[in-house]
């Protein structure tokens, strides 16, 4: 027969078997381990969303620069043609005074008492002159 080995205890004053405590997982590596992960993932969300905020404000700004640009040519060459067409009006205006100035001169040479034709040209002549300046004032105003 074979005699029965001797049971193992612990040291007086620990009431579980060696055996038993060597193979209890500590659970501090575990808890530590979570705490490491979940800041990690928060840091990483929060770099993240900085990320985007800046990309989304370059963007913006990008956008925001383009049609400012744009908005400005717009701008200029509507100004450019009305300059040019206030131009044009001008020098019709002017061609037309010239020639009514001419008329007249010639009517004043030629004026007998009979005629009374000059009155007719300078009521002419001074609405023309008065719709000269009113484009001066309104390209003044376009300036």
């Amino acid at each position: 027969m074979s005699t029965p080995l001797p049971q193992r205890h612990a040291p007086a004053g620990s009431p579980e078997p060696i055996a038993r405590r060597r193979s209890k997982p500590s659970v501090l590596p575990f808890v530590v381990l979570w705490i490491v992960l979940i800041g990690a993932g928060i840091a990483g969300s929060v770099l993240y969303v900085d990320h985007l905020r800046q990309r989304l404000s370059e963007d913006l700004s990008r956008q925001t620069a383009t049609r400012i640009e744009a908005m400005q040519a717009d701008y200029t060459n509507q100004l450019e043609e009305l300059k040019k067409n206030y131009e044009e009006e001008m020098a019709k205006m002017q061609s037309k005074v010239e020639a009514l100035n001419e008329l007249l001169t010639f009517n004043k040479d030629n004026m007998n008492d009979k005629t009374d034709n000059s009155n007719k040209l300078y009521t002419q002549i001074s609405e023309l002159k008065k719709q000269l300046d009113q484009l001066k004032k309104n390209l003044d105003v376009l300036k």
